[in-house]
């Protein structure tokens, strides 16, 4: 039996950890991946709008959070798959067997990047399929795709054209997302093409990613173009599938709390980026898994 349980350990679940050490709360860490730190790992762009810290990006400052918890008393298993989740009795299976009960749960298990979700996409990872634009020197000389519309597809797009030939990005609405910056650099960057109404409809190759089929809007016929890579950025959902039919979620998936990060189950909390469908941020992730550790401190008089 634990004080608290905590599910995920990006900068909300790690928060949350340091606040529980530091309140003398016994605390127990989850995390899926083999290392700590969530969506930091996926930023490689400067950090400078977290007050206190600018970072080369995103993975400085994971190691500056777990520079500071690195004394710190919580137990931390990293590589664990949950098999069942019972909020109401506070209770976690794991794929191994082991059954943990706890006082007090804290979901911090953010978001995913949202799949596209058609024939090829699964078929070429790691074969292709680019993870993200650190990576845009493997595909230096090669022609890609970019899918996506708002700032993180445009963004993208851009940091690909400095190293490739060509650069499609593919969009299905009539104007791009993307802040004003962005969309002024693609519309006058040579190497970039942009298809606005415009869905891709499966991504072919054998071995690697040959091409994408393309479907604009008013075309009789979808036509395919040569490509060697394709990057996919079209949103995030939440990690909420466990917990779907035991809390209320909003229309998106995103975990509803109130004002103490408290979900519609008492003692089962909420913070980070999976419970924020507004304003998903490092600094609120860590000031929401602060306020939940304070929440539970006092509920258990310590």
């Amino acid at each position: 039996m634990h004080d608290i349980l905590i599910i995920g350990a990006g900068p909300a679940g790690l928060s949350a950890a340091r606040w529980c050490d530091d309140l003398g709360l016994d605390t127990l860490v989850l995390e899926q991946k083999e290392e700590v730190g969530g969506q930091l790992l996926s930023v490689h762009n400067p950090i400078d709008n977290y007050p206190g810290a600018s970072v080369a990006n995103g993975r400085e400052l994971r190691d500056r959070f777990v520079e500071q918890t690195k004394d710190c008393d919580f137990d931390l298993w990293t590589q664990v798959e949950i098999a069942d989740v019972d909020l109401r009795a506070r209770r976690v299976v794991l794929r191994s067997g082991e059954e943990i009960q706890s006082i007090a749960i804290i979901i911090a298990t953010g978001l995913r990047r949202r799949k596209l979700g058609i024939p090829g996409e699964d078929e070429f990872f790691g074969r292709g399929m680019i993870e993200s634009s650190a990576d845009r020197q493997a595909f230096a000389g090669k022609d890609v795709c970019v899918i996506g519309g708002g700032d993180a597809a445009a963004e993208n797009a851009l940091l690909l054209a400095e190293v490739c030939p060509t650069v499609t990005l593919v969009h299905r609405g009539k104007k791009l997302r993307s802040r004003r910056e962005f969309t002024e650099q693609l519309h006058t960057n040579h190497c970039i093409t942009v298809f606005p109404e415009s869905v891709v409809r499966r991504i072919i190759g054998d071995e690697q990613v040959e091409a994408v089929e393309i479907e604009r809007a008013g075309a009789i016929k979808p036509f395919q173009m040569a490509v060697q890579g394709v990057i996919v950025r079209i949103g995030f959902e939440p990690n909420t599938e466990s917990f779907r039919d035991q809390i209320d979620l909003d229309e998106r998936g995103y975990v509803r709390v109130d004002a103490r990060q408290e979900t519609t189950v008492t003692n089962v909390f909420a913070i980070g980026d999976v419970a924020s469908p507004l304003a998903p941020t490092i600094s609120g992730a860590v000031g929401a898994g602060a306020t939940a550790a304070k929440v539970i401190a006092s509920r258990l008089g310590r």
